[in-house]
């Protein structure tokens, strides 16, 4: 047999577990009424323990939330049958919160309901389930941030500091203060492209602050470590040793890289590519790998900007037809139309991208064997060249 009490300390697990605040709070009409189990008396606890049983019946029909099921049961003990409490009937969630008696539950509660009612449903299920992302924070800021997120949209910023967007009557430090928030909010609309992204390279907004990149020492003796961190500020101010720059979108692909003599890479640049206008890149040889779609294409554009002889490595569309079958879907385009520095070739697959049901080759879809056939021909180490049909898994 289960007590009030009892109850009242599962309930209040239940409300602890996102999952289950979403489906009780958002969830479909099933969800509601929510019967839980009291247990009936057993014959033994009847006969040997009367008092208890009816302390426990005196408990529930105190029980003024919800509603309380009784059911007439006949034991041998009884000359009659017995009333006695078998389940807690809660009707909608304000009784859930009510009998968790609990103050932080009812003070979550009268947010989240506000929350609901000022911001656009396809958020509701943030508020429910990630609580972190607004508890203890000013509310109707809270409410601001979701209104920008749906104003929001790919390229906004124009290369301008998000600091600097002020069609959006926000103050100057508001993205700063909501980052997180507002890329968790604009993965909700664009299916995670912000947060594989960055808020500002989704924006096209001008980066602040550090941004650290990998430099990998690909010869094995031009850095102190194989290994080493540097801020594209630092970059941008300070050559790189070696003769050669392989510049690459994401770090993942590291395991890809073969040795390469007098070369570095640099990885994990992303949209942060200002760094490549700097002087010394011009007295070095310029690669840069991206993915195969069309943001992978935009940042090839924007290198090639700042460093207009450099070389796109398996970025063709000998390789994007080699590798179809394992391409997925690009969620959020980087544009409609394809951008400046592009030569026709890349124009043409930017136009096929934008075609595809499944857009997007990702850099780690390509076979290593073929990366490393690529590179190697790039730095002159072997003379073979870019194979024209690559090797399929």
């Amino acid at each position: 047999m289960k007590s009030p009490i009892d109850l009242k300390t599962v309930l209040r697990r239940q409300w602890e577990i996102g999952a289950r605040r979403e489906a009780r709070l958002l969830g479909a009409e099933t969800a509601w009424p929510w019967l839980l189990s009291i247990g009936r008396p057993r014959p033994q606890v009847l006969r040997d323990d009367l008092d208890h049983v009816k302390r426990h019946v005196a408990a529930w029909r105190q029980v003024q939330i919800g509603e309380v099921v009784w059911e007439a049961i006949k034991y041998r003990a009884t000359a009659t049958a017995i009333e006695v409490p078998v389940a807690w009937k809660l009707n909608r969630p304000s009784e859930w919160v009510q009998a968790c008696n609990d103050s932080g539950i009812r003070q979550e509660f009268e947010a989240l309901a506000m929350l609901v009612e000022q911001t656009p449903t396809l958020f509701h299920a943030i508020w429910v389930r990630r609580r972190s992302l607004w508890v203890d924070k000013p509310l109707d800021e809270i409410v601001r941030a979701a209104r920008l997120a749906e104003q929001l949209e790919p390229g906004c910023a124009n290369g301008r500091p998000l600091r600097a967007l002020d069609q959006y009557t926000i103050d100057t430090k508001f993205f700063e203060r909501h980052a997180r928030l507002l890329t968790t909010l604009l993965d909700v609309r664009f299916d995670g492209e912000v947060g594989r992204l960055g808020l500002e390279c989704f924006l096209n907004a001008l980066p602040t602050g550090e941004h650290w990149v990998l430099m990998v020492d690909l010869d094995g003796g031009l850095l102190p470590f194989r290994r080493m961190r540097a801020s594209s500020v630092d970059l941008e101010r300070t050559a790189t040793p070696g003769e050669s720059l392989i510049v690459i979108e994401n770090e993942t692909c590291e395991h890809s890289l073969p040795p390469l003599p007098g070369t570095i890479a640099i990885l994990g640049s992303g949209f942060d590519l200002n760094w490549m206008k700097a002087n010394w890149l011009r007295n070095k040889r310029v690669a840069y790998w991206g993915d195969l779609d069309t943001w992978g294409l935009q940042f090839l554009a924007k290198a090639r900007g700042h460093v207009p002889e450099l070389s796109a490595l398996i970025m063709n569309v000998d390789i994007w037809e080699a590798y179809q079958a394992h391409a997925v879907r690009e969620p959020i385009p980087a544009g409609r139309i394809s951008p400046p520095n592009l030569n026709p070739s890349e124009t043409f697959l930017y136009t096929q991208m934008l075609e595809k049901e499944n857009g997007r080759l990702e850099q780690e879809r390509i076979p290593t064997a073929v990366v490393q056939n690529v590179l190697l021909a790039w730095a002159n180490v072997q003379d073979s060249a870019e194979p024209a049909s690559a090797p399929r898994f």
